[in-house]
């Protein structure tokens, strides 16, 4: 890029949760000293979102947004200082080849590098009946606005079962609630866990006492002014004070149209978090697909916590290499091992890699009827490690489980 000096240029990181923070600190240590701005939707500086559907959920404390925040927010280090946050606006175009970003209040942001950070929101059933009373827990404000819900009824229906659907019922069983949680899967976590360890999960919380109604789609809610209950497919009522939608989650990528990218799913980027298609345009976090050759060359989108942090780290060394017109950074392949956690009642699930891209599973330890004396379960694809699942390990021994990702033989 000719017209800028290397370091010098403006750049702009649309999106600021975790990807957005950790883009911006990201910038800085790779050497880049020129403006950054980070535009994010919310009104808040980034937080952690993970315990939104889990202690924040499960505490009866109340429902003051500021405090909650204060909880969550994520500490503002230094390097990132003279960063700036222009927070409660969203972009909502974008030309990448005159390098602008339109804002929702009209404001146009020139850029010479731009980040993608803009991540998911969670999706919504298009079905009838009355929209009061139906919840999604994505955001702090949608954390809020279940806490007070809570308080006001007995029963909860949670649709889904993967994580944020099982997560969210456990709160709320600890709460008092009666809760039923209905899927369309045979089990609950059948595709990120298979259907043996998520089958064995669910048995562990149905004994707990969260029902769960599987095979089962949703026809319409019940209500006139607020949602009382929940029909089945299959003609089946359910009584809901509440109504959880945890069904998955759509990339935030609208405003990135028109610009000639493949935004099938997510934004797709090359092994360097480079944007394909656009020129000083790099992705991070959940919105990113690429490909890891951890398991092979297919672009794939990883939506688990550390995916914003190990994105981040080598997206910023593309694009500062890029603005300073120098060749590309690291050789080596990006490859970062996928993790994730979940507390579910008195379970701890912690996992490594990809389990879900496995093809068959082997329990190395303990026994699927006792989840809580702790298991561990490799997951393999042709013959090969790709994902290893623990349950109530104690903490020293999960390092060994990660270190068997940590030299692989990566596929080019």
């Amino acid at each position: 890029m000719g017209d800028v000096a290397a370091g010098d240029g403006h750049v702009v990181v649309v999106g600021a949760s975790l990807g957005g923070l950790r883009a911006a600190e990201q910038l800085r240590a790779a050497g880049h000293v020129g403006p950054v701005t980070v535009v994010g939707e919310e009104p808040w500086a980034p937080y952690n979102r993970p315990p939104l559907s889990k202690e924040i959920l499960a505490d009866e404390g109340d429902d003051d947004a500021e405090r909650l925040h204060a909880r969550l927010a994520f500490r503002r280090r230094a390097s990132v200082g003279d960063v700036e946050f222009v927070l409660g606006r969203r972009a909502v175009a974008s030309d990448l080849g005159a390098r602008t970003v339109t804002l929702d209040d009209g404001t146009v942001v020139p850029w010479d590098g731009l980040v993608v950070a803009t991540g998911l929101r969670a999706r919504r059933l298009p079905v009838p009946g009355p929209q009061a009373g139906r919840h999604v827990v994505r955001t702090l404000a949608d954390a809020c606005g279940l806490r007070g819900a809570v308080r006001r009824h007995g029963a909860a229906v949670v649709i889904g079962g993967g994580f944020v659907g099982c997560e969210t019922a456990a709160s709320l069983h600890k709460l008092g609630l009666d809760v039923t949680v209905v899927l369309p899967e045979r089990v609950a976590f059948e595709r990120a866990l298979g259907a043996e360890l998520g089958g064995a999960v669910q048995r562990h919380l149905e004994a707990a006492g969260i029902r769960f109604v599987t095979g089962a789609s949703i026809a319409a809610y019940t209500g006139d002014d607020e949602v009382d209950g929940v029909t089945l497919g299959d003609g089946t009522s359910l009584v809901a004070g509440l109504v959880v939608e945890a069904v998955g989650s759509q990339c935030n990528t609208e405003w990135l149209a028109g610009n000639g990218l493949d935004l099938s799913d997510g934004v797709l980027c090359d092994n360097d978090l480079r944007v394909v298609g656009a020129e000083w345009t790099v992705a991070v976090g959940d919105v990113a697909r690429f490909p890891n050759p951890l398991v092979d060359a297919t672009p794939r989108r990883v939506e688990h916590w550390s995916m914003p942090t190990d994105t981040a780290k080598r997206a910023a060394a593309s694009l500062v290499a890029d603005l300073g017109g120098v060749a590309a950074g690291p050789l080596e392949p990006f490859a970062p091992t996928p993790s994730f956690w979940s507390d579910l009642l008195d379970l701890r699930l912690q996992a490594y890699g990809s389990p879900s891209l496995g093809d068959e599973v082997e329990l190395e330890e303990g026994d699927l009827g006792r989840l809580a004396d702790g298991v561990v379960l490799s997951h393999l694809r042709d013959g090969r490690l790709v994902g290893t699942v623990a349950v109530n390990l104690a903490p020293a021994r999960l390092r060994p489980l990660r270190d068997r990702f940590a030299a692989p033989a990566l596929t080019h």
